[in-house]
This record gives C-alpha cells, structure tokens and sequence, in this order.
C-alpha cells in the first residue's frame, strides 16, 4: 500500500497485543493513546493483573491454534489496526549456538500467519538481541519477509532502555512496520549521564527486611534469606559483590575458573545507576546483581516492578487466589516495560501525523 493523502484527521488505532503477559506493553500503549482491545497469552495466572488495569480482555488462547476470524471480530470498524506481540525470549536469551529445545522459539513464524491472516496496518514486536544472532532456522528473516511481502515497510534496531528513561539496563530489539510507509521509534530522550538511577526509582520506599512485606504495600515484600545468605549480603559492601567476601562465605562453583566470569551474582546494585535487566528471578541475591544497595536483602517485588516502570498503582495481586511471590515475580521479569510500550505507541503516533493532517 502505497503512503495515503493526508486528510484532516488521522483514524484511530485499536490494538491487539499477543503474548500479553501482565500488560506492560499494552499499559503503556494505552496510556500513550492507544487502544487496546484484547491480549492474547497460554498463562491464565495473567488475567487478573491484565484485566484489572487495562480497559482489555484478557483471551486465554494459543496464537498457534486460535482462529484469525475471532481476532478480526475483536477490531472496532473505521480504526487503524495494531498488532503486537513479544513472543517468549527465553530460547534467544543467552544463546551460545545450538538450536534450543524448546516449543516457543517458532512461535515468531505463527505471529507471521496472524499478520498474514489479519492485514493489520501497523505491527510491533519486541524481543531480545539474541534472536538476531539465532544460528538455528532464520526466523527473524522469515518475520521481516513476510511483512514485506504483504506490503509493510519495516523498521527494526536494538534499543538501550536507559535512553528512554528506563532504569535498568535492559537492551531490546523493538520492530516497527507499517502499510503507511516509513517508520521509525523516536529519537532517544535521555543520554549517558541523564539516566534514571535506582536510587530515584526506589529509594523513597520505606525500609524493610528480608522475608518481610510492608503492612501497606504487600507488593513490598522481600524474599527470606537463609542463615548464611544473611551473612553473604551483610558482608557485601555498596556496589560490591561476592570477591569483596571472605573465603569461608564464598561458593565452591565460584573458586573454579568457569565460575569466576560470574561477578554480578549476589552483587548489590549502584545507587547512582540504573538497574540490571529484570529477570524472572530478580527478586533473589544469587540470580544476579539484587541486592539492594544499602539494606540486607534483595529487592522486593514492588521495586523490581517499579524498575520495570509499572506505576505503583497497578495491582498484581489477585485477593481471591493464593499469594505467590514467584509467580509475581515472574509476571514482572517477563513483562514489557510500561514506558518502552509508551514510546513504541509514541513512535506509531508521530508516524500517523507524517501521513495525516494534525
């Protein structure tokens, strides 16, 4: 489709986000304007936090098997059609040059069938770098092909979250195409010496202590550590990490050669600098550099959602269903970051203004 003559104003857009999780991606698209009007995700333990916070529904389905005619039902007539997803990283994440085995790392060519089926106008999918450097069948290359064929013009890069005012260190590769013609994520609004540090991100939490929740936010809650985990992060000084402790507290695996690469593990954070990237695990000491930078603990669920800029109202705890911290816990690791779904929805509006009258 070839670029539209401007016209006096620019249709709205409705959007349906696939692999939705929680609803980072769709809470961000949604506070920057767009409207989201499903989310697609297998994990059924998503729908309260998904529900509860985005004006959306929540379909527990298989992008594999579900029919592209009930999605089509799903798009308000008149709108621009957004199609989203952040298929599982898990199976790019890390890679070191085997195909994996695992049943999700196709998953991008039964998001390519959607976009084929749907026609939508504008797509955007996010992942990580890995799948760039996937040595297995060239399914990034499938997905951008396929777009193309069907005539979108496709913009794609990887993205360093601290230049869009995202506290943690998290680098993404972000896909922008559409039928409009070219398009582009919008140029970065922070730079090095600017970025959001952790300590304007949490800082101004009241202080709490491992295996403990504050009585006014249960989402702050630290996991327990055990009697010698206690004595490791006590003995971790600020911005340190496991080589600043003594012999005796220090991990077998990591006096041999293929541990000592390991710096970062029950590392504490930089209060002047952002975050590492959220994990499923972020909230334990030993899965990375969680320590809290001054209190003896690692970061609670409510800080790791606040570094995945979820805003403190939203609510991820169902009070019909048993609490789980992990399972909490990962719902925030996997999810989107809100502000990087706000500037993805950003980018779809200023390229819908290049095209259409203001």
């Amino acid at each position: 489709m070839t670029s539209k003559t401007p016209q006096k104003k620019a249709p709205g857009v409705s959007a349906i986000d696939l692999f939705c999780g929680v609803g980072g991606m769709t809470h961000g698209l949604y506070k920057a304007g767009i409207n989201v009007v499903a989310g697609i995700d297998l994990d059924s333990t998503c729908k309260y936090a998904y529900e509860k916070n985005n004006a959306a529904k929540f379909i527990e389905a298989d992008i594999r098997t579900i029919k592209p005619s009930e999605l089509a039902k799903l798009y308000p007539k008149g709108d621009l059609k957004l199609l989203a997803g952040c298929a599982p990283c898990q199976p790019f994440s890390g890679y070191r040059g085997k195909v994996p085995k695992s049943d999700k790392w196709d998953l991008l060519y039964s998001f390519a069938d959607l976009v084929v089926a749907l026609q939508p106008d504008l797509v955007t999918m996010e992942n990580v770098p890995g799948l760039l450097r996937f040595k297995g069948p060239k399914i990034f290359d499938h997905f951008c092909g396929k777009l193309r064929e069907n005539g979108f013009t496709v913009w794609y890069d990887t993205v360093f979250c601290p230049d869009y005012g995202i506290p943690q260190t998290r680098t993404r590769l972000v896909l922008l195409a559409s039928k409009l013609g070219e398009i582009k994520l919008i140029e970065p609004t922070r730079e090095e010496g600017e970025y959001k540090t952790v300590r304007e991100t949490i800082a101004h939490l009241p202080a709490i202590s491992d295996g403990e929740a504050h009585k006014k936010d249960p989402l702050h809650r630290a996991s327990k550590l055990s009697p010698l985990n206690k004595k490791r992060i006590k003995a971790t000084p600020a911005a340190g990490g496991w080589k600043d402790w003594k012999d005796e507290l220090v991990l077998k695996c990591h006096t041999k050669k293929s541990g000592k690469s390991y710096s970062s593990v029950y590392g504490r954070m930089k209060w002047n600098a952002p975050a590492p990237t959220m994990t499923t695990l972020c909230t334990g000491i030993g899965n990375g550099r969680f320590g809290h930078p001054k209190q003896d603990r690692a970061i609670s669920l409510r800080e790791a959602a606040l570094f995945q800029t979820f805003p403190k109202s939203y609510k991820f705890i169902d009070p019909n269903a048993k609490f789980s911290k992990n399972t909490i816990s990962r719902h925030i690791g996997n999810a989107v970051p809100v502000t990087l779904g706000k500037v993805i929805a950003k980018s779809i509006k200023e390229h819908l203004a290049s095209h259409y009258d203001r």
